[in-house]
C-alpha cells in the first residue's frame, strides 16, 4: 500500500497527490489529510476514478483507503470536459461567481444576481457549468436567499453543472449544509475553467 501523506497541504495538492500516485500505478493507497475539505476533495475524486474509498477519523486526522477497482469509466465532471458543444451541441459556457452581489453596489448588486441567476434558465447557449467560489458559495447553502437558492436549482435541475469551492465552504463553515450544487477542489475548478470555449464571470 502506498502512503500519501497530504498533513498541512492545501487545496488541490492532496487530490494532485492522489491522482499521481495513481497515474504511477498504484492500486491501494493510504492518504492522509488533516482537514474536511481535503477529505471531501481526495473522496470525491477517487470515486470519480472507479475507486473504492473507505473513511476513518483518528486524532483529528482522516485516512482514506483507496483501492484501484480497474479501468475507470470515462468521467463527465468538469475535471474532464473539452473544449466544443457540449451535451445539448451548444459552446460550452462556464459562469464564475466570486461574490454574492454583482458589481459595487451590494444592495443593487443583490438584485442583479437574483436577475442574472434567474434569467440563465433562458439563455441561448445556456451555462454548461456555474463555478462558486470565494463568498458566492454562501448563495448555494441552507440559509441562503429563497429566490437565489430556487434559481440555482432550477438551473442543476435542467443540466447545469453548480460547482462549489470546497475550501471556500470549509473557510465559512459550511461544507455541511450545501443546499445546491458539489464541493469541488482548485483543480477541477481550474480545469472548468480552462476547458470551456467562454468564460464570464460575474
Amino acid at each position: 500500500m502506498v502512503k500519501v501523506d497530504c498533513r498541512g497541504l492545501a487545496c488541490p495538492i492532496p487530490v494532485l497527490k492522489t491522482k499521481e500516485a495513481l497515474e504511477k500505478g498504484a492500486t491501494e493507497l493510504l492518504v492522509i489529510v488533516d482537514n474536511k475539505a481535503s477529505r471531501e476533495n481526495v473522496k470525491r475524486f477517487a470515486l470519480k476514478e472507479g475507486c473504492s474509498v473507505e473513511v476513518e477519523e483518528r486524532d483529528g486526522l482522516f485516512y482514506l483507503k483507496i483501492t484501484k477497482q480497474g479501468a475507470s469509466a470515462p468521467s463527465t465532471s468538469a475535471s474532464e470536459t473539452k473544449k466544443g458543444p457540449d451535451s445539448r451541441g451548444k459552446k460550452s459556457v462556464t459562469v464564475l461567481i466570486a461574490s454574492t452581489y454583482v458589481g459595487e453596489e451590494e444592495e443593487l448588486g443583490r438584485i442583479l444576481m437574483k436577475g442574472f441567476l434567474n434569467t440563465f434558465i433562458n439563455a441561448d447557449p445556456m451555462p454548461s457549468r456555474i463555478v462558486l467560489i470565494n463568498a458566492a458559495v454562501k448563495m448555494a447553502c441552507e440559509g441562503a436567499e429563497p429566490e437565489i437558492l430556487q434559481a440555482l436549482k432550477k438551473l442543476e435541475e435542467a443540466g447545469v453543472e453548480v460547482i462549489c469551492c470546497a475550501t471556500c465552504l470549509d473557510y465559512y463553515k459550511l461544507l455541511e449544509k450545501v443546499a445546491v450544487g458539489t464541493p469541488s477542489n482548485a483543480y477541477d475548478v481550474v480545469q472548468a475553467l480552462v476547458t470551456s470555449d467562454l468564460v464570464v464571470r460575474l
